[in-house]
């Protein structure tokens, strides 16, 4: 084998490589994340997840990513390990369609059926459909798909090409030679655990094999081994993710290598034990590249038939691998590992930014609370969650910047920006409930006492705080446009009982009823509040603006305040009649030190 085989074949092996990607990449797009989703949803039970995890599989043509996939889910706390197994073993299965598409390129005849079947005949249509699509389709679903008719004409012609390099070699003594090594089961468990760790995709590895059987050299005996060991080989991607992950993580891609590594030694003992008594004849003879993909898919499913039973040992067996120890669950987390399957990551984020927002609104309420019931313990909760609050927004921020060069698509983008855009003020958010904080804390230590005029005012501000700050996180969580649109003229009205307020207040300074310190700490509440509400409208607009493919805030106001909208004008009406300040609000009495002035 000269130096220009060697080329040839690593040209084809890229091919290969590219072509499997690109298709496995278009096919996850087209799903639009659809089926690894229900892969994180739908796994109450080992078959179930058996099931899901084949199905997954051989749509995104890699054992791999699944299972890198199921160790992501495991380490962000949303999925079990005893569900992660049944996925494991499933996506041992799904694997073997790369090696039943590859077996395409094996077929014979000089019959019309038999040559439109072979895929030299039909990969280069493909290949050009695909190239049309991408080029002069605007239609995103459309550009998927000729990603994957594209990625199938690269992966085949890559295969082609692997098989005319090694061609040659069908006539080579030494080659033939060489081969008789793998004659010995362990030397050929080897060789394929090696050649599958080192391109780290079973699929490349069986169809490298597949290329190597049209040289006529290669024998049941050799081909039996070397496709258990490249079941060994591929586990290598699983546990490299899983470094620095945490323990069920880990504990995941354990699970991954002992059910290859003892279906192996089971199958091994079955297989060429019977041998001794049995002798099989058929060893000696000749594989073809559809032989070797019935004895992929048949190796796996027998391997899972002899270990879905016992499913708890594995569990066992990977947590006495690795241990228990104390991990802190409280820190926010987005797993990396996802950053490959963008719609997955899209998810997670969303998640994590949805438990940001409810945590951020209730941090607020109950910052509220401590006005007129101040808590020690409540008060020091509110600080901690703020702390918290602050790094999600860095993680999620982080991680959404990392997103972006992943090409997510058009509906994943569109969730991207809108959580970096509303993330920020969610954070604002908790530091208005912090500063409210520090008035009650103020109120309680200076026993100062609202009379009930100004109780009358706040409670009708602070009622009318409670339904934006619950409309705006809805709206974000649920991107409820109708929702959204209902925020702006909320905090119009709140705006609105600010002004009322706050001249009430001076009216007091100015007659003497209220002290200049005193008016602060009611200066202050009042600020906070509709500062809250300035956030709030921020993330209406937010979702509405980027549903609307654009964000331009000072736009939407001004198109809106300016347009005459019935529906707008309707709620600002509703909701003005709903919070309209009582006259007793407006009296001149205000507050007192010490005791309440009636």
């Amino acid at each position: 084998m000269d130096l220009f085989m060697v080329l040839q074949l690593l040209c084809g092996l890229a091919l290969f490589l590219f072509g499997m990607n690109s298709m496995g990449d278009g096919l996850e797009s087209l799903s639009g994340g659809k089926l690894e989703k229900t892969l994180e949803k739908m796994t109450n039970s080992t078959m179930k997840g058996f099931i899901l995890g084949a199905a997954v599989t051989a749509v995104i043509q890699s054992s791999s990513a699944t299972t890198v996939m199921v160790v992501g889910f495991v380490n962000s706390g949303i999925m079990k390990l005893r569900q992660a197994i049944g996925i494991i073993m499933g996506a041992n299965v799904g694997t073997t369609i790369t090696s039943w598409i590859l077996s395409l390129s094996g077929i014979e005849g000089d019959s019309l059926v038999m040559q439109l079947l072979k895929p030299s005949s039909f990969s280069a249509v493909f290949a050009f459909v695909g190239i049309i699509l991408l080029m002069f389709c605007n239609s995103e679903k459309k550009k998927h798909l000729g990603t994957i008719f594209l990625g199938f004409g690269i992966l085949m012609v890559g295969m082609d090409q692997m098989s005319a390099a090694v061609e040659p070699l069908s006539n080579d003594p030494t080659f033939t030679g060489f081969l008789t090594l793998f004659n010995n089961p362990v030397f050929g468990i080897l060789a394929g655990a090696l050649l599958t760790a080192i391109i780290q995709s079973s699929s490349a590895s069986v169809g490298i094999l597949q290329a190597l059987s049209k040289t006529g050299a290669i024998s049941y005996s050799m081909a039996i081994p070397i496709v258990m060991g490249q079941n060994i080989g591929t586990c290598v991607t699983a546990l490299i993710s899983c470094i620095g992950a945490k323990k069920n993580a880990k504990r995941a891609a354990f699970v991954h290598l002992y059910f290859n590594i003892i279906g192996t030694l089971v199958i091994c003992a079955l297989f060429y034990g019977s041998n001794l008594f049995i002798n099989y004849g058929f060893l000696n003879d000749i594989v073809g590249p559809e032989n070797i993909a019935v004895i992929h898919t048949a190796f796996n499913l027998l391997a899972t038939a002899i270990l879905l039973p016992f499913n708890k040992y594995l569990e066992k067996l990977a947590c006495l691998t690795i241990k228990d120890k104390d991990e802190d669950s409280d820190v926010p987390f987005l797993d990396e590992r996802f950053l490959n399957t963008p719609s997955v990551a899209t998810e997670r984020a969303k998640s994590l930014a949805e438990k940001m927002a409810r945590l951020s609104e209730g941090t607020l309420l109950g910052a509220l609370e401590l006005v007129d019931h101040y808590d020690e313990k409540v008060a020091a909760t509110i600080h901690e969650n703020e702390d918290m609050i602050d790094s999600y927004e860095d993680v999620i921020s982080t991680y959404l910047v990392k997103l972006s060069s992943k090409q997510p698509s058009a509906d994943d983008n569109k969730t991207i920006q809108l959580i970096l855009h509303t993330i920020g003020d969610f954070e604002r958010i908790s530091d208005h409930a912090v500063s409210i904080v520090k008035v009650a804390q103020e109120i309680h230590e200076k026993n100062i006492s609202f009379s009930k005029e100004a109780k009358a005012g706040l409670a009708v501000m602070v009622d009318a705080l409670r339904e934006i700050i619950n409309n705006a996180t809805v709206a974000f969580v649920d991107n409820d446009l109708a929702l959204a649109s209902k925020v702006e003229p909320l905090e119009q009205v709140i705006d609105r009982l600010r002004d009322k307020l706050k001249d009430a207040h001076v009216k007091r300074l100015t007659n003497g009823t209220c002290t200049i310190e005193l008016g602060f700490v009611f200066s202050d509440l009042i600020t906070n509040i509709e500062r809250v509400s300035d956030h709030c409208s921020n993330i209406a607009i937010g979702v509405i603006e980027i549903n609307r493919n654009g964000y331009d805030a000072h736009e939407y106001l001004h198109e809106l305040k300016n347009s005459d909208d019935i529906q707008y004008n309707a709620d600002y009406k509703a909701y003005k009649q709903k919070y309209t300040l009582p006259k007793e609000a407006l009296s001149v009495r205000e507050v007192s030190v010490g005791v309440p002035v009636n």
